[in-house]
C-alpha cells in the first residue's frame, strides 16, 4: 500500500487535505506513517533519511518504492494518477493558470511567512537544527509577506477561488497556510476582508477538519 509519511505543519496537511478533496481514505487508499517534528523524530530516523536525505515531510512512498517529495509534486502526482475531481486544470491552458496563481503565493507568502516564523516565535525549535535569519530579518520578511496577503485580498476580491471560477489547488495553498499561520498565532492582515470571507467559506469543506486533529 501507498505510505504517506506526514507530520504536523502545512505541508504533509496540504497533502492530506488534497488527498481528502480526491475522496482518498486513509487505510484503504494509503497508509499514513506520522513523525513527531516537534521532538525532532523526522532528523533521527535512518529510515526516513533513506526516503528523503533532506529528512523534511511530507514523502509519498509507492508501492514499487519510488519515494516522492515536496507537496506540490506529490499532490500532482496524485492528480495524475486519480484525476476526478480535478483541481489543477482540465487543459493546459487551465493548468498554466493554476500553476501561476499557486507560483505566486509560493513565492511571494509561502517563503516569507514560513522563513520569518522560524527566525522568530519558531526560533527556538528551528535555530538549533538549520540555518534561520536574524530576528529583524524575521520580521521584516514577515510584514513582507503580509503585504501580500493584502494583494492577494484584493486579487481575490469578491470571488471565493483565485482560478477557474472553481475550487483548485491555488485555493487549497491559500486555505492550508492560512490555517498554519491561525496555530501559530498569526493572523490575517488588516484589510482583508476578502481573505477572511475566503477562510469561512472552505472551513466548511471536509478537508479543513484536517486542522482540527491532535497529531
Amino acid at each position: 500500500m501507498t505510505k504517506l509519511h506526514s507530520s504536523l505543519g502545512p505541508n504533509p496537511r496540504l497533502v492530506r487535505m488534497f488527498m481528502v478533496e480526491k475522496g482518498l481514505e486513509e487505510g484503504k487508499d494509503f497508509e499514513r506513517v506520522h513523525y513527531d517534528i516537534i521532538a525532532g523524530e523526522n532528523r533521527q530516523s535512518d529510515s526516513l533519511t533513506g526516503k528523503n536525505e533532506l529528512q523534511t515531510l511530507p514523502v509519498l512512498e509507492l508501492d514499487d518504492g519510488t519515494c516522492l517529495t515536496e507537496s506540490w509534486p506529490i499532490c500532482e502526482f496524485i492528480e495524475e494518477e486519480h484525476p476526478s475531481p480535478n483541481l489543477f486544470g482540465e487543459t493546459a491552458k487551465e493548468r498554466a493558470e493554476v500553476r501561476k496563481w499557486t507560483r505566486l503565493f509560493d513565492q511571494e507568502c509561502v517563503v516569507p511567512m514560513t522563513m520569518g516564523f522560524r527566525a522568530t516565535s519558531g526560533r527556538p525549535m528551528f535555530e538549533p537544527r538549520m540555518p534561520v535569519v536574524s530576528e529583524s530579518a524575521g520580521a521584516e520578511l514577515t510584514a513582507m509577506s503580509d503585504a501580500k496577503w493584502r494583494w492577494f485580498d484584493e486579487k481575490l476580491g469578491g470571488s471565493n477561488h483565485f482560478a477557474l471560477g472553481r475550487f483548485t489547488f491555488a485555493d487549497l495553498i491559500v486555505f492550508a497556510f492560512a490555517n498554519f499561520g491561525f496555530t501559530i498565532g498569526w493572523k490575517l492582515p488588516d484589510g482583508t476582508d476578502n481573505l477572511a470571507r475566503f477562510v469561512d467559506t472552505h472551513n466548511q469543506r471536509d478537508c479543513a477538519a484536517i486542522w482540527q486533529q491532535a497529531e
